[in-house]
């Protein structure tokens, strides 16, 4: 992938970081699981949590381009750490296209500031892929409104200032009920979290269910119109899972670059593995794999870049679907390569394995993103 200099700039510096502040932790965050607290500090120093918050109101005024360069580099190290690079665009998104002119200067100007942890509530225990499911209920009661429900899955939501909460508005069936909320878990009484998903993988990024009780929401925390909160999350998600694809990208990386190290340096038969055809042909097919995903990825980046948003739908889900499926594969071909090493936590091949799963499952199932790209084609 070819980048101007300012982006080679930018991806130097995060590489920079990354083997500074990330690298030396990332093993340990694996293992206890602990949310990485330091690294919002040095994150938001960088403007990489806030990045596409736009400079008008004190951020960075980033791209996707950056935002899928930041977070591939920092997950050819931890695919974990690199969420919360350009944590905050879910939350910004539905602000920036249906917020008003005063929502975008009371929520998106703390965005700016260093280390504001914001987060998303979609998914609920029974509306995960369905998202026009939603059941929780914000009721209209004078100049608020009243909430009440669940959420699962809710990543960082435990840890945010400010959470991007979607609820029904009223009984019209499937999407046309469901409105988006500002939700401030820590002066709103009556939000609660449930106990941290124990995850086979993304091991620091936690997920939490959130209990609704009663919640008194201010009116001018609905963002946009009643009933127009689904196409805010999709805007959202459109703009967020080619980012996955640059996690994916990164995590594939790190495995092969893992992988091609160790084949020179283990011996079998008086000579390195990488000796062999066998191995080599896996290597070769593990980079034809990462090339190819890391140029849908970019791809799709250039369409949200230049606002072709019709084409950034069909994209998004092409990108995530395939560079996660790519993801998958690499990284259960680098433990293959390392053996029995590869099956043990002595080397990182077998996290980012782990850490691989999710990224088909996360976002949309990449079955839901084959069902969404067929839909495409059949409309054409």
């Amino acid at each position: 992938m070819k980048f101007n200099e300012e982006q080679e700039a930018f991806r130097d510096s995060v590489r920079r970081l990354v083997q500074r502040h990330v690298a030396p932790i990332a093993a340990e965050i694996d293992e206890t699981d602990r949310f990485p607290a330091e690294l919002v500090k040095v994150f938001g120093e960088m403007g990489l949590m806030q990045l596409l918050v736009p400079e008008q109101y004190g951020g960075p005024g980033g791209d996707l381009t950056m935002m899928c360069i930041a977070r591939e580099e920092i997950s050819r190290v931890s695919p974990a750490c690199a969420t919360l690079a350009g944590l905050n665009t879910m939350f910004a998104m539905p602000l920036l296209h249906f917020g008003s002119a005063a929502q975008h200067q009371r929520f998106l100007s703390p965005l700016a500031r260093e280390g504001v942890v914001t987060a998303t509530a979609i998914s609920e225990p029974q509306a995960g892929s369905d998202v026009s499911a939603i059941a929780t209920r914000a009721v209209r009661r004078g100049d608020s409104y009243v909430l009440n429900g669940r959420k699962q899955w809710c990543s960082y939501g435990c840890e945010a200032e400010f959470i991007m909460l979607y609820a029904r508005t009223s009984d019209e069936p499937g999407a046309a009920g469901i409105s988006a909320f500002v939700i401030e878990p820590r002066r709103m009484p009556g939000v609660t979290f449930g106990r941290h998903e124990r995850k086979m993988g993304f091991r620091g990024a936690p997920n939490t269910p959130i209990f609704l009780d009663d919640v008194q929401v201010p009116l001018e925390n609905l963002v946009g119109e009643e009933g127009k909160g689904f196409r805010a999350s999709m805007r959202a998600l459109d703009m967020n899972r080619p980012t996955i694809g640059a996690q994916c990208v990164g995590l594939a990386q790190g495995a092969l670059d893992a992988a091609l190290a160790y084949s020179r340096e283990r011996k079998q038969f008086k000579r390195s593995i990488a000796d062999f055809q066998g191995i080599q042909f896996m290597l070769a097919d593990m980079a034809i794999q990462i090339e190819a995903a890391r140029c849908l990825v970019y791809e799709c980046a250039q369409a949200a870049d230049t606002g072709d948003w019709k084409r950034l739908n069909y994209c998004a889900s092409i990108a995530k679907c395939f560079a996660s499926d790519m993801a998958m594969k690499v990284t259960t071909d680098a433990v293959q390569i390392f053996g029995g090493y590869g099956y043990t936590r002595d080397y990182p091949v077998e996290r980012w394995m782990r850490d691989a799963k999710l990224t088909q499952i996360f976002e949309g199932t990449n079955q839901i993103q084959r069902a969404v790209i067929a839909r495409e084609l059949l409309q054409n």
